[in-house]
């Protein structure tokens, strides 16, 4: 059965920071897929320090809409660790390209029961967009509640869960049942 790990919490926490730490300890046969194209110049450079930070020999697969067809091809005898940063930018990808909130909601279910049957573990990397104001213009609340409901879906399912806050990653959960009755 695969492990899902999924770190979540606000923009420029140190996520992708902890991910790495995580990631690093799994040895050389890792597979890092990004989610993220640059559409101008300081999303480039974004990148790059991303990239940069990341050891060579990982493999590195850029998909901003399809992570499902990626999974499906992954070798396990290639791969010990996928990690998926981040899943707020592939909702981003999809709700912008006009894909329904439904149809993108079950394709979250779908990476997630196929990585919970992986022999493989996921990390999942998620920006903690619901902390803020609530968005002023149609489509920005849409992704927020459309972020909310995906972060909950991957968190009911993940083995370990985590919060980082300005560096700092609290183990938060695992496995959540619910509350009990």
């Amino acid at each position: 059965m695969g492990k899902i790990v999924f770190i979540t919490g606000g923009a420029r926490s140190g996520k992708s920071k902890f991910a790495l730490k995580l990631a690093k300890k799994f040895g050389k046969n890792v597979i890092f897929l990004a989610t993220a194209l640059p559409k101008d110049k300081e999303m480039a450079e974004r990148v790059k320090i991303h990239q940069e930070s990341r050891p060579r020999n990982w493999k590195t697969i850029v998909e901003e809409k399809n992570i499902l067809k990626v999974i499906k091809g992954i070798k396990r005898s290639f791969c010990h660790l996928l990690i998926i940063d981040c899943l707020t930018l592939f909702i981003s990808n999809l709700l912008l390209s006009d894909e329904k909130e439904e149809r993108i909601l079950k394709e979250i279910k779908a990476i997630v029961k196929l990585l919970q049957k992986a022999k493989y573990t996921t990390i999942i990397v998620s920006n903690e967009v619901g902390d803020g104001v609530v968005p002023a213009n149609d489509i920005a609340r849409r992704f927020r509640d459309l972020a909310g409901s995906a972060n909950q879906t991957v968190a009911e399912k993940a083995d370990e869960v985590y919060l980082v806050v300005a560096g700092i990653p609290i183990k938060i959960g695992g496995k959540w049942k619910g509350l009990k009755k």
